[in-house]
């Protein structure tokens, strides 16, 4: 292990260079992203297929058949974008790490817990590694303001959550995947991780679960639809619904206006946060509470406001934090440790559903 080497941030004299690892659709996404920016540049692609070589001739950068014949190399990049299988994730994250090189993880951190808790270890024996967990909405300033209304207190007391993530994916989503009907292709572990980063980012740890699925209406081997009820750690508790069969806009995609690939419907929710002095709806930003010094009662009528902020895209956001991260100048806004607390809930509720029990959530840090 070159534990040395992960000491070395990058200058900030000269632009990142950033190599992609995996050039699918999320992988060409990022290098979309990284040609565009004023802050990196594109040092390689990596990916064994014939498909890539297209991709890297495009983008006029070397191509590399594995990540270790990059890393081999004495020109190497400052970091690294992994956009490979999720099975390879940890292996190829600790690579990065042994060479010193800033890492980018795309979520889920890891295909399982195990696996998350070994990066976790590994990182945390390299005091001075840079990995950042790809949970891109977690840099989003819809959400960043919905923490400061709930943390600056002008909802009191967080007593209960809601939330849904309800849309309609078409037969051409499966055609092309046909892997997405079989088990761990379901929306829980697609899907639903994304939210529960967002849920624990607005109102802490979720301490335990229970869920029920459905595939009824698809007829596929993984669900189509799940409900939860989720238990936090400060008390609250929480609903969640989810279903890629639904003729429905309440998502994030399609109520947050930051991926222009959805259509948007402007009057729709898809959390809210309710406290003892008021609540919030997301991502409308539609607030309503009882003024201070007014009784709290439901025949009292509440103040109505909108909360104002900016909608911009959080995978670009996510680079411009990621270079950040890369010359040494900030610590990982998500973290190897939060990529698998993520992950913990997901499992958490996939079990759930299949024992009927109510599953408890470690959230302890994992040992060395």
């Amino acid at each position: 292990m070159n534990a040395g080497l992960s000491s070395i941030p990058t200058p900030a004299s000269r632009p990142v260079r950033i190599a992609v690892a995996g050039a699918g659709l999320i992988g060409r996404r990022h290098v979309e992203l990284v040609r565009q920016s004023g802050e990196c540049v594109l040092a390689a692609i990596v990916d064994p297929s014939p498909a890539a070589a297209a991709v890297a001739a495009g983008a006029g950068v070397p191509l590399f058949g594995s990540l270790a014949d990059l890393l081999a190399q004495q020109d190497r990049p400052d970091a690294v974008i992994l956009a490979t299988p999720n099975h390879l994730h940890v292996t190829h994250a600790i690579e990065c790490i042994d060479a010193g090189v800033a890492v980018l993880v795309e979520k889920p951190v890891a295909h399982t817990v195990e696996e998350a808790e070994r990066l976790v270890r590994h990182a945390g024996q390299n005091g001075d590694a840079r990995v950042l967990v790809g949970h891109h909405r977690a840099h989003s300033p819809i959400l960043a303001k919905a923490r400061e209304v709930i943390r600056q207190g002008a909802l009191g007391k967080v007593v209960a959550v809601t939330g849904s993530a309800l849309f309609y994916k078409p037969d051409g989503y499966f055609e092309e995947g046909a892997w997405r009907t079989k088990a761990g292709g379901g929306p829980i572990l697609i899907n639903l991780i994304h939210e529960v980063g967002n849920l624990r980012s607005l109102c802490g740890d979720i301490v335990s679960v229970q869920s029920a699925t459905s595939s009824a209406t698809r007829g596929f081997e993984v669900e189509d639809t799940a409900a939860m009820l989720l238990r936090f750690a400060g008390g609250a508790i929480g609903t969640f619904i989810l279903s890629d069969t639904a003729a429905s806009a309440r998502s994030w995609e399609q109520t947050s206006q930051e991926n222009k690939d959805y259509a948007h419907d402007p009057g729709e929710d898809c959390y809210g946060i309710v406290g003892t002095q008021g609540s919030l709806s997301v991502p409308t930003m539609r607030l309503k509470s009882f003024a201070p010094g007014q009784e709290r009662s439901w025949y009292e009528a509440m103040t109505d406001s909108v909360v104002e902020g900016e909608r911009l895209d959080p995978l670009d956001l996510q680079l411009r934090h990621f270079c950040a991260v890369a010359r040494g100048e900030t610590a990982p806004l998500v973290s190897a440790q939060d990529g698998l607390q993520n992950l913990r809930v997901v499992e958490a509720i996939a079990e759930a559903a299949r024992t009927g029990a109510v599953v408890q959530i470690p959230i302890q840090p994992t040992k060395d």
